[in-house]
Order: C-alpha cells, then sequence, then structure tokens
C-alpha cells in the first residue's frame, strides 16, 4: 500500500460497520439475476471480481420489494419474499469472505419502469418515455392510502430479510425518478392528501419506510439513504428540499446519506456523459455534508483517484460512490491503492454498455472499457497453448487491445503502426467535451509499453507479415467521402482531418454534410469556435440515428445553444463556389458555404486482410476494419 491516496484509503464508520477504505460501489443493475429476481452464479461471479478489488464497501444494485409494480427491468434482482433469501445470503457472503462489507439497495420502481405498464407512482404523472412507448397505459396509477401502507411494509419485510441474509447495511433508494423520489418531488407528487404537498408532506412516505425499516432491522442496524441532491426537473426538487429530507433522516436515525442526482427524464445528470464535466452532483454532497453530522457520499463521474482524493481531503464528503469506473475495472481501488493508478482501466463516460447496451435493450450490463464483464469466467484470460509470433497491423483502440491480450496470454507480440498510437482516438479526443477518451487512449498505450509488445512505426505489407505465425488486422476504416461534382473543391475537408490539433480551423459559413456522429461532433466544435456559423446537412430523417440516448441530449442542447442550423431529409446535390447545393422538401437550396466538412461515414479498410486470407495466412480482422462501429466495438472485437 502507498500513501498517494492517504484519505481515499483510510478506515471510516457507517454506525457501528467500519469501512476498510472510502471507496463504496454504488448500486447499478446488472440484469445478471435469473428472470424471477434470485442470485444466479453470474451475478455472485461478477460481485466477487468487486469484492477482490478492495472496494470497502458494495451496495448491492437494486432489489425489488414487492411482487406487484416494483420490479423495473427484466432479470432484476428481487428481495420480495423470504425465498430468495439463500440467495441473497450466498451473495453477501461471498463480498463478506473477501474482506468487503455487503449493502444492498432495496427500492420500487414508481413510475420508471422498464417493463411496461401496470404501473403505480405518487400521482398520475408519467415518465415521457414510457408515454412514448406505451400511451395512455403509461400513465401511472395513484398508490392508494392503504396500498401505500402495505409498500411501508413491504420495504420494511425487505430490510429484515438483507439483514438476516447477511448484508451489514441496507440501503433505501430514494433518488433517480423512482418511487420514493416520487413522492419527494413536487414535479411528480401532486398528491392532496397527506403526501402531497408540503416538503414535510412529501418526506412522509419516505418517513414511514424508513421508521418501518428501522423497527425490522433494530436500532444498531446501520441504514442509508440515497437522496438526489436535485431532480434537475423545472419546479423539481431543489437542494433546499433534499437538506431538509437529509437532516430529517438524520433525526431519524439514518447512518449516511448517498448523494445522487437527475432522473431518468434527466438522465445527463444521473448517468453524466463525457460531455458534462466531472464529479457533477459533488456540489450537492458538500451543501449537505454542512447541514448533517453522519457520512455523506459523493457520486457522480469520480472516475480518477486523485480526484477522488481531492474531494475527500478537501471535506466535501466522507466516502465515494462510484458506479462506472468499477464496471471499466473492478480492480480500481486494488490498483490505486498500490500505486499504480496508470494501470486503471478507466470509465470514459461513454455508457455505451452500461446503459446504452445494457438490459434497458435486454442484455446485461457491459462496458466498452472492459469486454470481460459478466463473462468473468469465459472470457477470462488464459495462457496460449502455444505460444506463437503475432504481428498485429493498426493500432487504434482495436490493435491496441488485441495486441496487450496477445502478449498476456503469452505471445511474440509485434505491432505495426503507420502514424501514432491511438489511430483515430486521437481525433474522437480532440474536442474538449471528449477529453475522456484520452484517458482511454494512454491506459491502452500504457498497457501495450508495460507487457512488452514490440512497435514498428511503419505501414505493414505483406512482405512484412511472412514470418509470422498469425496476424491480426486492425487497419480501422477509410472515411467514405461524397460523390457529387465539387466534394473535390479546396474548400472541401474531410472532418475527421479537423478534428486535429494541427487540423484546418476555418471561419465563417461551415456547412458538416453528415449528421451522425462524427459530424455533430465536428459542427459542435466549430460552433464554439470563433463566430462561425454552421449548417449540418443530413440526408436521413434526423441527426445522430444510432448514437446513445445521452449524447443526443448533450448535443441537441449544444446545437440549441449555439444556434446551428439543422436540415434533415437533405441530399447534397453539389458543392458549388457559393456553398452546398441540395434538395431539401423537394426543392433546390443553396446553403452558403466558405468551408464544408464531409461526415458521410467510414467504410471498412479490408485491403490488407483480403490480400493475406487469399495468400492463405492465418489472419484474423477486428476493429473497424471488420466493421466501422464506436470505441466499444473495436475494445471488445480487438479482446
Amino acid at each position: 500500500m502507498t500513501n498517494q491516496f492517504p484519505t481515499l484509503f483510510s478506515p471510516c464508520r457507517i454506525g457501528n460497520v467500519e469501512i476498510k477504505n472510502r471507496i463504496c460501489k454504488a448500486p447499478q443493475t446488472t440484469g445478471l439475476s435469473h428472470m424471477d429476481g434470485s442470485v444466479s452464479s453470474r451475478l455472485v461471479r461478477c460481485y466477487e471480481d468487486l469484492a477482490k478489488g478492495q472496494v470497502g464497501m458494495i451496495i448491492v444494485e437494486y432489489a425489488f420489494v414487492d411482487r406487484d409494480c416494483s420490479k423495473s427491468a427484466s432479470n432484476q434482482l428481487g428481495i420480495c419474499d423470504d425465498e430468495y433469501m439463500v440467495g441473497l445470503g450466498w451473495l453477501a457472503d461471498t463480498i463478506k469472505n473477501n474482506d468487503c462489507v455487503p449493502c444492498i439497495q432495496i427500492e420500487h420502481c414508481g413510475r420508471q419502469r422498464f417493463l411496461g405498464p401496470p404501473m403505480k407512482s405518487a400521482s398520475p404523472n408519467p415518465w415521457p418515455l414510457m408515454y412514448q412507448r406505451y400511451g395512455q397505459a403509461a400513465i401511472p396509477q395513484e398508490l392508494t392510502i392503504a396500498e401505500i401502507h402495505q409498500l411501508v411494509e413491504d420495504f420494511g419485510k425487505a430490510a429484515w430479510r438483507a439483514k438476516n441474509a447477511g448484508f451489514q447495511v441496507v440501503e433505501i433508494h430514494g433518488a433517480h425518478g423512482y418511487l420514493i423520489t416520487n413522492f419527494l418531488s413536487p414535479f411528480t407528487n401532486q398528491r392532496k392528501d397527506w403526501y402531497g404537498g408540503s416538503r414535510e408532506k412529501r418526506f412522509r412516505f419516505l418517513e414511514q419506510v424508513f421508521t418501518r425499516c428501522k423497527e425490522y432491522v433494530g436500532e444498531d442496524f446501520p441504514i442509508i439513504v440515497r437522496l438526489s441532491g436535485t431532480d434537475y426537473e423545472p419546479g423539481g426538487m431543489t437542494i433546499e428540499d433534499t437538506i431538509y429530507y437529509a437532516k430529517r433522516l438524520e433525526e431519524l436515525g439514518c447512518a449516511a446519506i448517498d448523494v445522487s442526482g437527475g432522473d431518468h427524464h434527466q438522465m445527463i445528470h444521473q448517468v453524466t456523459p463525457m460531455q458534462i464535466p466531472r464529479g457533477h452532483n459533488v456540489w450537492a454532497a458538500e451543501a449537505i455534508k454542512k447541514e448533517v453530522s453522519i457520512p455523506v457520499f459523493a457520486t457522480g463521474s469520480i472516475t480518477q483517484p486523485d480526484f477522488a482524493e481531492e474531494i475527500l481531503a478537501s471535506g466535501k464528503a466522507d466516502f465515494i460512490s462510484m458506479g462506472r469506473p468499477l464496471l471499466a475495472d473492478p480492480y480500481w481501488a486494488k490498483k490505486a491503492m498500490e500505486g499504480h493508478p496508470e494501470d486503471i482501466s478507466p470509465c470514459i463516460r461513454c455508457n455505451g454498455g452500461c446503459l446504452d447496451r445494457g438490459n434497458h435493450i435486454g442484455k446485461s450490463i457491459n462496458c466498452t472499457m472492459n469486454p470481460t464483464l459478466g463473462f468473468e469466467d469465459a472470457l477470462a484470460i488464459h495462457p496460449a497453448e502455444k505460444p506463437g509470433k503475432i504481428a498485429v497491423v493498426g493500432g487504434g483502440p482495436a490493435g491496441l487491445k488485441a495486441a496487450d491480450t496477445a502478449a498476456l496470454r503469452g505471445h511474440e507480440v509485434t505491432l505495426f503502426e503507420k502514424r501514432c498510437l491511438g489511430g483515430y482516438l486521437h481525433e474522437a479526443s480532440f474536442p474538449e467535451f471528449k477529453a475522456d477518451i484520452r484517458d482511454a487512449m494512454k491506459y491502452l498505450i500504457t498497457q501495450v509499453e508495460k507487457h512488452g509488445v514490440k512497435v514498428v512505426k511503419k505501414e505493414a505489407v505483406l512482405e512484412d507479415l511472412e514470418k509470422f505465425d498469425g496476424v491480426i488486422i486492425a487497419a480501422g476504416s477509410m472515411p467514405a467521402g461524397l460523390p457529387v461534382p465539387g466534394a473535390d473543391r479546396e474548400n472541401v475537408t474531410l472532418a475527421v482531418d479537423a478534428l486535429k490539433e494541427d487540423g484546418i480551423r476555418p471561419t465563417g459559413n461551415i456547412v458538416v454534410v453528415g449528421g451522425g456522429l462524427i459530424g455533430t461532433e465536428t459542427a459542435v466544435q466549430f460552433s464554439l469556435e470563433s463566430a462561425n456559423h454552421v449548417t449540418i446537412v443530413e440526408m436521413l430523417p434526423e441527426i445522430m440515428r444510432g448514437c446513445s440516448d445521452c449524447d443526443h441530449i448533450v448535443y441537441q442542447d449544444m446545437i440549441r445553444k449555439n444556434h446551428i442550423a439543422v436540415y434533415t431529409s437533405a441530399r447534397v446535390l453539389a458543392v458549388e463556389e457559393e456553398g452546398v447545393a441540395a434538395e431539401i422538401g423537394g426543392c433546390r437550396r443553396l446553403i452558403p458555404a466558405d468551408h464544408v466538412f464531409l461526415a458521410t461515414g467510414m467504410k471498412p479498410n479490408r485491403t490488407l486482410y483480403d490480400a493475406l486470407k487469399a495468400a492463405g495466412k492465418k489472419v484474423i480482422n477486428t476493429g473497424d476494419s471488420l466493421a466501422a462501429g464506436k470505441i466499444y466495438d473495436a475494445i471488445h472485437t480487438g479482446y
């Protein structure tokens, strides 16, 4: 253990439970339970790595408290019946056996039910996404007084089950737009009875839930509560509301307050993407800590140990609660504790696996940076049966990951890269609002260097590859271009060539042809520079098709704030001296342009792969040269 992060690795107590350090795994649904919500071996195996990774406490993902409407998502963990206790005990014991404190979060989803109707909430106020999907059926039923009383009892019994299964702490989920938040926030609580109206009345449901849980588990057993500092909704819950709730909870015997923010409607504040500054909700933890004497958790994009140390050392919080960073690397804490933070596989806040490709679309949780998440045994690295000499062509994310993995398996690896290591990660991370990708690039390059991969700075040709036992192609992709008159004009540039420090920096009227992720980011970047007037021209009915929900939200906001003009269902006819001629709504229109950037898609670079295949060489194609995709696809196929 080093003294590099002294506060982060100092012990602290939650109630009568001592936590060996200040790092807690935040609760995140994994979709790794059985369909009925019982504990599976995959779930236990996933948490086993987290516990071995030396976090102080694991807050196991939300567990539903009744069989009626509290379950939110497929394969969500359950705690609604005594029959779940054997599996929960298995999980709790696994965590404790690895010197980690097990905690579990108990919840009711309220109006945020991915499984669809029926839904129940404080008031018949639907979640917009569910309303779009299910229409009138997504309007939640307002809970009756009798149903509220039953749910209070259900929460209490869930806490009892958690304690008797072996969990040492229970967390009540009062954040992120779930049922308790539906009562706490005036945005979702329009009740006129005992549970709605004033701040005190809106708190009443949580007060009764907390009190009943304490009655079931006893005064000495610590219960903590997760709250949103604010839900970021217009007319919603304010930090003053949350401070009031936190102080009342302390009076009731709450052992700690876990502070997050946002709800599913304001997802970018709950699961902040890389375009939003790190530590997005730390301010709320700091504000609450000034008002209570019990421990306070800070959370939200605290991805690096030096940042976590600064938050704790400056007195803004007592614990750091991390979700996505510990998915990207379950051994985050161990590597930081041993003085090797450069070996931490970083969360880049892309939300590509944990959110967009996770169980919300019918898959268990996964991660861009960690291909083994949920497959810890099946995809574990083992020594190669017959180590050989392996060539990797291309030093982008796929090539770097493939080279490092092959080296870890015992192969002698040579990596060919004609440019510089990182490939298009350099362009992808050029805008400051995508700086997190630089962490990924630095990590991937560091691992290749540490594990003895030989790097040859040249473009590999067939002759270079003859002496190798096998070849992995990670040659990337090429811009598709634009086959129209005038596309070869001097004022026409590929968008990827602009996203770098020495790229062209024109001013004036700028037109970006192509509204995918690269085109949108190029447009946003140039809208932030000088007094440019930027226009996006996209042939599809919408821009950013196939991009993440968070990217949609944050970029649409940037487009609006920076007055970027957007034309969809627009077909470019030509690039002329005065601008871009396009067919829009059946009419020809000239869009003034001093400079034009092309972002019309990428196509795989298969030339070398096809040649090696034809020559009978043992060869594997990976990354963008297999199929143009995202960083997620590159790292996973490379691995």
